[in-house]
């Protein structure tokens, strides 16, 4: 049988988290010492270790058939390339910033201004965008230096904390993209790999569904619990279940994480009490 041959990033943050996700999807690797390529116990995927930069061009020839890779990356190089699935980490931005002291009020202050950085397609195409001439100066590392060494008016680079511009006395003006993790996949795909992917996709779908939600139990007396039901839809409805105490009963649902403390809040002014939340390690729909 064939294996489907994923690749991700060598090393650093992405690569820890996409690790993370492929082993709570069952795909468990076993890779030795500035190993490569590892094969998957018991699933057939082969893990390829890449530079992130290059993982674009080896989906395209097909080297790789998918990719756990930043979106920002593909905007840049991965042209053709399908994004089967976000996957909702390793968030960052790619911004223009600028030095402190230099004044700063719209994009137009960017005529005829140097930019060093590492995503020149993606800043070319946004000042294109904007009707904006400017000379980029394309530098593969620290960008945030050039401005201090006189090498260009302002960068273009990923940003996550903001704690590298600030330590290099920047200021971010403009946010070109939003990024995050992504399963994309090489346009070159037999069928068999197809349905290898399929379950892989399925398989993280049902973690990412599990990482959103929030498994909630509370007890609710009998009179109050339409109410409660009205503030908790679950998948599908709530299940609510008769306690040995008469008049009272638990309720068991589902609710989001984004919404949870606004949902305690208002389960507790309609009566519940004792409420449990847990967390959800896959959740298959």
């Amino acid at each position: 049988m064939s294996k489907l041959r994923i690749a991700v990033q060598k090393a650093g943050r992405l690569h820890d988290e996409s690790m993370d996700i492929l082993k709570d999807i069952g795909v468990y690797i076993d890779n030795g010492k500035d190993q490569l390529k590892a094969s998957a116990k018991g699933f057939p995927v082969e893990v390829f270790y890449l530079r992130n930069g290059d993982i674009p061009q080896y989906l395209k020839d097909g080297v790789v058939d998918a990719a756990i890779i930043g979106e920002n990356i593909l905007i840049e190089k991965g042209e053709g390339i399908t994004i089967a699935e976000k996957l909702g980490f390793s968030s960052c931005k790619v911004c223009i910033a600028v030095p402190k002291a230099m004044k700063y009020n719209s994009i137009k202050d960017l005529e005829g201004k140097r930019i060093a950085t590492s995503y020149p397609n993606t800043v070319q195409n946004y000042l294109d965008k904007n009707g904006i001439n400017a000379h980029l100066h394309i530098i593969n590392g620290s960008v945030e230096i050039a401005p201090n060494i006189g090498l260009a008016d302002a960068i273009c680079d990923i940003v996550s904390s903001g704690s590298t511009l600030f330590k290099n006395n920047l200021k971010e003006v403009e946010t070109i993209l939003k990024s995050e993790a992504v399963l994309a996949v090489s346009p070159i795909l037999s069928e068999e790999k197809q349905a290898i992917l399929d379950t892989i996709q399925f398989r993280i779908q049902s973690v990412l569904k599990g990482r959103q939600s929030k498994y909630i139990l509370l007890n609710a007396p009998n009179d109050k619990i339409q109410d409660i039901i009205n503030v908790l839809p679950g998948m599908k409805s709530p299940t609510v279940l008769p306690l040995a105490e008469a008049g009272w009963s638990s309720v068991h649902s589902v609710i989001s994480k984004n919404e949870f403390w606004n949902v305690i809040e208002e389960l507790k002014k309609n009566g519940a009490q004792g409420i449990l939340v847990c967390p959800i390690e896959k959740m298959v729909l």
